[in-house]
């Protein structure tokens, strides 16, 4: 039996499949942090000087807990910037303080972590690697795509470009020019390689850090985590994560 007119009649619909995988793609959650990423890298290869500000970009360090990655790293005479990048969308809320802030898209609302309290931990880790004084390094948040801050934000929470200007906004040199080059050095060969298997690796321990079952070591002294209760004070009967070298290591982490 002659069954060419069925490949006549799906000739015309070869490209439906590739559409919706490529449509699928550029909906996924690993997408849009590229893309994000990218925007941030291109905005200040634009607007900020090659020569004066040095770009490190998707570094990943070694904790006491695993591994943190670094979205963009920038190395001035200014300071060093700790970029962490979202590419969100919809009305944003949240404080510094709070440890969850809200996304609303349409009518569904998403809860994510404070991004400042994300990027506290690079911050932290990059001071771990460089032999610089701590106030020379600065964390920035940047929001790419069309999201919309429904809430007062720290100047260093910023949409788009802006964040170039917060960057432009520290005029005073902190650092000399030896000092900026041993950072650049530094980062380079203390960073694991920038490989598809180091991503790998970092995304799988991070999924096993929010097991509930999962041991959790201490960021600052790789001791283990435990859970415990507030007891008093605006948190009180709130469960958090606190080192168990308590007082001397007072390390603690939100409940995911």
């Amino acid at each position: 039996m002659d069954y060419s007119f069925l490949y006549d009649a799906a000739k015309p619909l070869w490209w439906v499949l590739p559409t919706l995988v490529l449509l699928r793609v550029l909906k996924s959650r690993w997408f849009k942090g590229l893309f994000g990423e990218a925007f941030v890298k291109l905005i200040a290869r634009l607007r900020l000087p090659a020569e004066t500000y040095r770009g490190v970009h998707d570094v990943t360090l070694s904790t006491p807990d695993g591994t943190t990655q670094i979205d963009h790293v920038l190395v001035s005479r200014y300071g060093i910037f700790v970029i962490e990048t979202k590419h969100m969308a919809g009305w944003i809320f949240g404080s510094e303080c709070q440890p969850q802030w809200t996304q609303k898209l349409y009518r569904k609302t998403h809860m994510f972590q404070n991004p400042l309290r994300q990027n506290y931990k690079h911050v932290k880790a990059l001071e771990a690697l460089l032999d610089v004084p701590a106030d020379t390094i600065h964390s920035i948040v940047v929001f790419s795509g069309s999201a919309v801050f429904k809430t007062k934000m720290p100047n260093n929470v910023t949409l788009g470009g802006g964040y170039v200007r917060y960057i432009k906004s520290c005029r005073e040199p902190v650092l000399t020019e030896a000092q900026v080059q041993q950072a650049l050095a530094t980062i380079e060969t203390g960073r694991l390689a920038p490989i598809r298997e180091t991503h790998r690796q970092h995304v799988k321990q991070l999924k096993a850090r929010f097991e509930p079952s999962a041991d959790r070591m201490c960021s600052k002294c790789g001791s283990t985590m435990v859970l415990r209760t507030s007891k008093r004070g605006a948190n009180a009967g709130n469960q958090f994560w606190g080192c168990s070298a308590y007082p001397k290591c007072r390390e603690v982490r939100d409940v995911a």
